[in-house]
């Protein structure tokens, strides 16, 4: 019983020219193809909420508790047909034999349950790709899933009126029960619901669902996601009285300077006859969340106010009120109870709300009157194994991380997330920009050709924005409505702008695509450079500039992050922005082998399926949550406390405390000394009384005088929680800073004369370096080690050669850096020998120089060896590089060690993977870890695992041998058990981790230094100038020293700097 339905739709869309020669009065249009038509028969939206037998459950709200709710998640009868003709006939009716169909869970999706399978694509549809044709969809392959279960409804729900709610189904659905058409939805992302009361039956009713993949509300669902399809959230049917309280606006609002709260609450009755009014009263109570034993405002009110509009109104004043912010969610629980004429309570309902303000004033986002820094990220809903499919479970633990590393802000990228998310936002305290299930990005934003442009899709428009506000009006969390995303301007966009307005005026309104025009209240552009967010702010606009998208995380990413925050901090109009975005959209697949990886577009479906390649891969934590190493950078960057340096010489410091809300009270301050990585010193302040603004200067207690020659030293700072927080628990860090001390002095020096001796002798071409522990075969074909033995034992399998190049990160691809940067991948490979001359005048040391034509870049290379007796090796590098060369991605050199050394210590930045643009985070240190622990798994292969600022590193066995390198002053590594050649990459998409093979030698890159990750975006902007590396000279030294684990320690080495005499 599928509708095709005549509608002033069909008369516009010919007019408009889809349907030449043919008469509108002759048209069926299907209810898929009609955006005129966005639901059918569905219960006007209305807040989340259970009804309750009385206020005793209501306050403990678990559903499953009340005689009024019946979940219907579980396993249902499924089949899927490749369309809608290929349906089995009358499937809906009762009796229907489907014994054949399989089972699949409600919810799910079902392309990850073995149906069909996913699609990814960034801008464009999944279907229509190249030529979008709204509002029509494939006819030949529109896969549709049909759904059948019974639901046997209880005793307690006779004599009431019995509704089912679909929590969200895409994208497409009509709804039967016991054979009878009951209507259908459009939406995926907000509730349907329908009145079932008078198709029920006594004893068991079948419910049969047919659910359409693509409609024409996929043209207003062109996401930057996975395209799948099901009922993705719960199903669950609930009952009401004849007369019951259909909705309710609760606003929290702050009066008198923002002291008190006022709290307004607007009514919507399903119906109310005089008579009934008589007889029935609403009990509206007002607790503390964390005190329900008693209310602070308790009120019973009459309904004959409510008898000719079915709406109340109820204001209550609040007086001292606690204030909702991200910082302090301090909630309220309130309860509307419909009770008989003798006080019984008939049925209850509740909300927890809170009482605060989102305004735009002198323009700025002002918080309960208080100027924030939005410190945000995007979030898709995302499951790896589930796909669209979140369990609390997840969605707690994504809160949890966001908490823990300092994120305040979340956008619901790009549509309302499953209810339970808003409750988690409210309690945990995140701030949330709610965006309506609005995006058309694949067809362009031209004004004549975009649908939020064209008046035919103004009711669907309309109707996904009033769902998502009527749905979660109620929440605190919710500080900004958004329009929608990259879904072009005009009227529709101003329709639901001003619809909002007329709803709802307690809220800012934004929408990107606006820029700054009217319909947007704050300007919310995506990926503006640091230098265009400063230009906005260099004079007083009437908006403040809050980015949507920004920081754009894909892959090996999230560089410079501090300047933008930098130029946050330094502005009051700029307050911040949402980092695209929280979490690798990946899909668990395992390969011939057993092993698994995270899927992306293209790995699903035949060839010819639309895709965009891993650019659903831009997550600051993995599909599993595990964090990337850029998250730490977030958490830094984030961080809200600031530590400044006051005088280092007398170990003095400044905090300043930048959060808006709370003071220091509950935390505390630790200090420690390192000495040359270890910590030699520590000490702890108080926090107490510095209120949000101020400023509190602080002296480590320990004595300078101590210091000792030859010794570096750090003065770390931690903000700790003193007890326990929500979801941090205690002792965590909050906030962290890192002071290099002045206090060191050169280290002693050991010269050559007086090392053992050693020899070199010369024949064809090698050259062979012998000294009483180690040997040396130097290649004068390639110009570097060919073999270095120590103690019998092989420790490199090639020495040091020029290297330029890094395997592509997914910004690379995006800038096309190896493209850009040609002459120097080129000069990477392609090498020249000029020279090699061997120089053994000192009897205590032998020279090699090497001097290598690289042609392709027109430079040349000179590198001199010097070795001494007691096995160290000294290498300085001298690049004289040509003219008009483009920037040189790395500067350094590759080499392979012995297969046996996965052990690595260092010291310098870590414990993770630290870039020159993103290192504000990786504080100096000592540490230790393997190379395959080294290696980060980005989902596309590339450059990673690199540690910056290091003074020294060692590359072990970890039982008897290693290799010592030593920077002059600092250098930068890897040492990883994949080469560039297995990693590289050159556009989004590719390889995948699993196909890494581990190589039997370690690959090191040893580095005088390596230009920025970069993280504007990932589609051509470059790394920030500043962490580029001109083509110019460079001069740059390193040493290597093979050694004993037993009687040397790299430390020791350190301390002794070797110099030729």
């Amino acid at each position: 019983m599928r509708k095709l339905r005549n509608s002033f739709f069909v008369a516009a869309m010919a007019l408009m020219g889809f349907y030449n020669n043919t008469s509108a009065q002759q048209i069926s249009v299907p209810d898929w193809e009609n955006p005129g038509l966005t639901t059918f028969n569905t219960v006007r939206p209305h807040v989340t909420y259970v009804p309750y037998d009385n206020e005793a459950q209501a306050l403990k709200n678990d559903p499953k508790a009340s005689s009024a709710y019946l979940l219907l998640n579980g396993k249902w009868k499924f089949k899927l047909s490749d369309n809608y003709t290929q349906v089995p006939a009358g499937f809906y009716k009762p009796g229907f034999d489907a014994s054949s169909w399989g089972m699949i869970d409600v919810p799910s999706t079902w392309e990850v349950q073995g149906y069909s399978y996913p699609i990814y694509t960034n801008i464009s549809y999944e279907f229509y790709s190249k030529n979008p044709l709204p509002p029509h969809v494939p006819y030949d392959y529109n896969p549709v899933g049909t759904y059948l279960t019974n639901i046997n409804i209880p005793e307690s729900f006779k004599g009431k009126n019995v509704f089912i709610h679909f929590g969200a189904v895409k994208s497409f659905f009509y709804i039967w029960l016991n054979g009878k058409y009951i209507g259908f939805s459009k939406d995926s992302k907000t509730p349907a619901e329908f009145d079932l009361t008078p198709y029920l039956e006594n004893g068991n009713n079948t419910l049969a669902l047919e659910v359409f993949r693509w409609s024409d509300g996929s043209y207003l669902e062109c996401q930057d996601m996975w395209r799948m399809s099901g009922i993705n959230r719960d199903v669950f049917v609930y009952a009401r009285p004849q007369t019951f309280v259909r909705d309710f606006f609760a606003k929290g609002n702050l009066k008198d300077n923002y002291t008190n709260g006022n709290l307004e609450l607007d009514i919507l009755f399903n119906k109310l006859e005089a008579a009934e009014a008589q007889n029935l009263k609403l009990q509206v109570n007002l607790y503390e969340k964390n005190n329900t034993a008693k209310p602070v405002s308790s009120e019973i009110i009459s309904l004959q106010q409510a008898v000719n509009s079915d709406s109340l109104h109820y204001e209550k004043r609040i007086p001292q009120v606690k204030k909702w912010t991200a910082e302090t969610p301090y909630l309220y629980v309130l309860t509307i109870n419909l009770l008989d004429q003798n006080g019984k309570c008939i049925e209850s309902l509740t909300n927890r709300i809170g009482f605060r303000t989102s305004e735009i004033k002198n323009g700025q986002l002002l918080i309960n009157g208080v100027a924030v820094k939005l410190k945000g990220v995007n979030r898709h809903e995302f499951d790896p194994i589930k796909g669209h499919v979140i369990s609390r479970e997840l969605m707690l633990q994504d809160v949890q991380l966001m908490k823990q590393n300092n994120i305040n802000a979340v956008r619901t990228c790009h549509y309302p997330n499953d209810p339970y998310w808003y409750e988690l936002c409210d309690e945990y305290g995140l701030y949330v920009v709610d965006e309506a299930n609005i995006e058309s990005h694949g067809m362009g934003y031209d004004p004549d050709r975009t649908l939020g442009n064209n008046p035919v899709w103004k009711i669907a428009h309309i109707d996904r924005t009033r769902r998502m506000v009527e749905r979660d009006k109620n929440h605190p969390s919710v500080i900004i409505w958004s329009l929608g995303n990259e879904a072009g301007d005009g009227c529709n966009f101003q329709a639901t702008y001003t619809w909002i307005k007329s709803r709802d005026l307690s809220r800012p309104v934004q929408y990107e695509r606006a820029g700054l025009e009217w319909n947007t209240d704050i300007y919310c552009p995506m990926y503006e450079s640091v230098k265009g967010i400063l230009e906005y702010a260099s004079k007083k606009q009437e908006r403040p500039l809050i980015q949507c998208e920004y920081a754009h995380a894909m892959g090996n990413s999230t560089g410079n992050l501090i300047e933008y925050w930098d130029a946050i901090d330094s502005h009051e109009q700029l307050q911040g922005g949402f980092i695209w975005d929280w979490v690798d959209q990946g899909l668990q697949k395992s390969d011939s082998a057993g092993r698994k990886y995270w899927a992306y577009g293209g790995d699903f479906g035949p060839k010819n399926v639309p895709s965009d390649g891993n650019f659903c891969t831009n997550g600051l934590v993995f599909p599993d949550r595990t964090p990337h190493p850029g998250l730490s950078e977030v958490k830094k960057v984030y961080q809200y406390v600031k530590f400044s340096a006051a005088d280092l010489s007398k170990l003095s410091f400044t905090l300043t405390n930048k959060y808006a809300f709370i003071d220091l009270q509950n935390t505390r301050l630790k200090w420690e000394i390192s000495e040359n990585g270890k910590v030699i010193s520590q000490g702890q302040a108080s926090t107490e009384n510095i209120a949000p603004g101020a400023s509190r200067d602080y002296t480590c207690g320990w004595k300078s005088s101590s210091a000792k020659p030859g010794k570096l030293y750090y003065m770390n700072v931690y903000l700790l929680t003193a007890n326990e927080w929500p979801l941090l628990g205690k002792d965590h860090i909050l906030a962290a800073e890192q002071f290099e001390l002045p206090f060191a002095t050169p280290r002693k020096e050991t010269t050559t004369s007086g090392m053992p001796a050693i020899a070199a002798t010369e024949s064809g071409n090698t050259i062979q370096i012998k000294a009483k522990s180690f040997e040396v075969i130097f290649d004068k074909t390639t110009g570097t080690i060919a073999s270095y033995t120590y103690q019998g034992q092989q420790l490199m399998e090639q020495g040091p050669l020029p290297n330029f190049r890094r395997a592509p990160l997914d910004n690379d691809a995006g800038n096309k850096m190896f493209v850009a940067c040609k002459p120097w991948y080129d000069a990477s490979e392609n090498r020249k020998i000029m020279s090699v001359t061997l120089d053994k005048s000192d009897p205590k040391t032998v020279k090699i120089s090497a001097v290598i034509a690289l042609p392709d870049a027109k430079s040349e290379i000179t590198t001199v060896y010097t070795f001494t007796g007691n096995g160290d090796i000294l290498v300085d590098n001298n690049l004289k590089a040509g003219q008009n060369l483009p920037w040189i991605p790395r500067l350094g050199v590759n080499m392979r060690l012995n297969g046996a050394f996965r052990q690595v210590d260092w010291l310098g930045r870590g414990p993770f993977e630290n870039y020159q643009d993103r290192k504000t985070a990786a504080f100096v240190g000592l540490y230790h870890t393997t190379t395959d622990l080294m290696y980060t798994p980005y989902v596309r292969p590339q450059e990673n695992g690199y540690r910056t600022d290091v003074k020294w590193f060692s590359v072990t066995d970890g039982k008897t041998v290693g290799i010592y390198f030593e920077g002059a002053p600092n250098l930068c590594f890897s040492a990883l058990p994949y080469t560039y050649d297995d990693m590289k990459g050159f556009k989004h998409g590719g390889k995948h981790g699993n196909l890494l093979q581990k190589q039997p030698f370690t690959d090191l890159n040893l580095d005088y230094m390596q230009c920025g990750v970069g993280g504007d975006d990932s589609w051509g902007a470059w790394p920030m100038e500043k962490y580029l590396i001109p083509a110019k000279d460079y001069s740059w030294s390193y040493r290597i020293r093979p050694y004993q684990l037993s009687k040397e320690n790299p430390s020791k080495l350190w301390e002794n700097k070797i110099v030729v005499k």
